[in-house]
């Protein structure tokens, strides 16, 4: 460990006179796997908006690496190196499954460069480009499926499509909205042991309780916007606030 990646400092959200987040604050440390567990409408969805950039918090901070990244955009957060999957499956529909995740890696300022550089440059970046998507795919199982398009897949592939192409890039922080959803068994055993092999630190958002208990190192739990339990999953467990608002 190498202290605090990701930092949440105070974050309220309000929406009118509906609080969804109200003085959440919680820490996950580099390179550990961290749950936000809850009842719906807790603002677990909300929370994730906030840290990917994409809603601004009516207060608070949100800091990764140790640079506060309140004010930066999504796209600029994902510069510095967080991705995000989603409840709902974004995929490339009219791209194969290679092509989505070599979509993560066209980042135009790194083409631009090779430009300058010459062909060589350019065609060592798209090497290594091919190199990182072929690592991917076979971390997540989808070697077989590389020429399939994404449309045509069932909706627990389009997920380990998506969370593949999240994965292309190295990620410093990994942001995973209920990942467990859609996939059998097998893609759920591949999914453990992908995020057990990963150094980067993970935020996820899951209902599957004996999934969350299995992968996180830590939890933090939610209920009405508020942070009521926060520790290691076999603590958190047996809290009884915890039990009462959500696990009784």
């Amino acid at each position: 460990m190498n202290g605090t990646m990701l930092a949440v400092r105070d974050v309220s959200v309000a929406f009118g006179g509906v609080r969804a987040l109200s003085g959440v604050s919680f820490e996950v440390p580099e390179g550990q796997v961290c749950g936000v567990i809850g009842p719906n409408g807790a603002g677990k969805t909300t929370l994730f908006d906030v840290i990917s950039g994409l809603r601004r918090p009516t207060s608070g901070r949100v800091a990764i690496g140790g640079r506060d990244v309140t004010g930066v955009s999504a796209v600029g957060r994902a510069r510095s190196g967080l991705r995000r999957t989603f409840q709902r499956t974004q995929v490339f529909g009219r791209l194969t499954v290679a092509e989505n995740v070599l979509a993560a890696l066209e980042w135009p300022d790194q083409a631009f460069l090779a430009d300058l550089a010459g062909w060589p440059a350019r065609r060592r970046l798209e090497a290594e480009r091919r190199r990182r998507v072929a690592e991917v795919l076979e971390l997540c199982g989808l070697t077989r499926l590389r020429d399939a398009y994404a449309a045509a897949l069932p909706v627990g592939q389009r997920r380990l499509v998506e969370l593949a192409r999240a994965l292309a890039g190295r990620p410093k922080v990994l942001l995973l909205d209920e990942p467990t959803s859609g996939l059998d068994a097998d893609q759920m055993a591949r999914l453990r042991e992908v995020i057990a092999a990963l150094e980067t630190t993970v935020l996820l958002v899951e209902h599957d309780m004996g999934f969350v208990m299995g992968v996180c190192d830590r939890l933090v739990v939610l209920d009405l916007g508020k942070v009521i339990a926060t520790g290691p999953p076999a603590a958190v467990r047996e809290d009884p606030a915890v039990r009462a608002a959500y696990l009784g």
